[in-house]
């Protein structure tokens, strides 16, 4: 029973490694091969300029939320529990929103001015294409630790709205930047303004529901194995072992109580103590063996 349950969430975590790692390899590749580019007779801002761009200011984004995830893998892999803080998920949440519009407005509007083999080729594989489908892909079918409420929705609205604000300032105010995406030239000003947070939006939610989808997927199976695995069984008992045997895996000397886990438990069987109860035992028994570990 306890190596299934660490093989189940071994198999999580280390799905995360590996799509995050990926997509901070990808981003790390697409931008420096656009800093290094210093012309392209198809795209005029490369080089220090593209970091104007919502493409590539997406991708880092993206990157830099990834790259944050590593730490809680590496040390899920070596302590047998994994699980994101909630801020992080959030925080991928609307990176990942971010990235989706990037890939849509590559795909519906840029390609079919420049090109497909032109908006996908070159860095341009990387943060118009791989990325984005990475992202999407770790978001809604890997991450499984936090469901996310609705007012959640309303924060992938932000760094939009703020690209928007810049964009059009220094584009149609200041006339600093040309108008590179065509949002105030190739199609009518307010038909931007009008869309692109209602599209935002409308990203969000559906990255929200196959998200939540996967977790409740997720915690269904979970339910269902602990009902089987615990039918009968003592729960104080149960948590007793469950603390002893992470106590002896971990190696870092800090105490986690796995609080999800022990919900999906407690959800699972029939108990007379509180939640905070059995946290408190949880973590006794894990303050009994480092005591006799010293």
């Amino acid at each position: 029973m306890r190596k299934r349950i660490e093989g189940i969430n071994q198999w999580k975590c280390f799905l995360t490694l590996l799509f995050s790692a990926a997509v901070v390899i990808c981003t790390c590749v697409g931008v420096v091969m656009n800093l290094t580019t210093l012309q392209d007779e198809n795209f005029d801002h490369m080089g220090i300029e593209t970091f104007c761009m919502f493409t590539v200011n997406s991708n880092i984004f993206m990157g830099v939320s990834m790259f944050l995830t590593l730490p809680y893998t590496i040390d899920g892999l070596r302590n047998g529990y994994f699980r994101l803080p909630d801020w992080l998920v959030r925080l991928l949440f609307v990176a990942t929103t971010a990235l989706s519009l990037t890939f849509l407005v590559s795909l519906c509007i840029l390609a079919p001015v420049k090109g497909f083999v032109l908006i996908f080729t070159g860095s341009r594989f990387f943060l118009h294409g791989l990325c984005p489908i990475l992202a999407i892909i770790t978001f809604c079918f890997v991450l499984k630790d936090l469901r996310l409420r609705f007012a959640a929705t309303f924060l992938s609205l932000i760094p939009v709205f703020i690209y928007a604000c810049l964009y059009y300032t220094l584009v149609a105010v200041v006339g600093r930047w040309d108008d590179f995406y065509g949002f105030l030239t190739r199609i009518p000003a307010w038909v931007s303004i009008a869309c692109f947070l209602p599209l935002t939006f409308g990203i969000a939610t559906v990255l929200r529901i196959l998200h939540n989808r996967s977790c409740d997927r997720y915690r269904k199976k979970a339910k269902e194995y602990y009902f089987s695995a615990f039918a009968g069984r003592d729960t104080s008992e149960v948590i007793i072992h469950m603390a002893a045997m992470n106590s002896k895996r971990d190696t870092t000397g800090n105490i986690v109580i796995p609080y999800r886990v022990l919900k999906m438990l407690l959800s699972s069987s029939e108990h007379e103590k509180s939640f905070e109860d059995y946290c408190i035992l949880y973590m006794k028994e894990c303050l009994k063996h480092e005591i006799n570990q010293e």
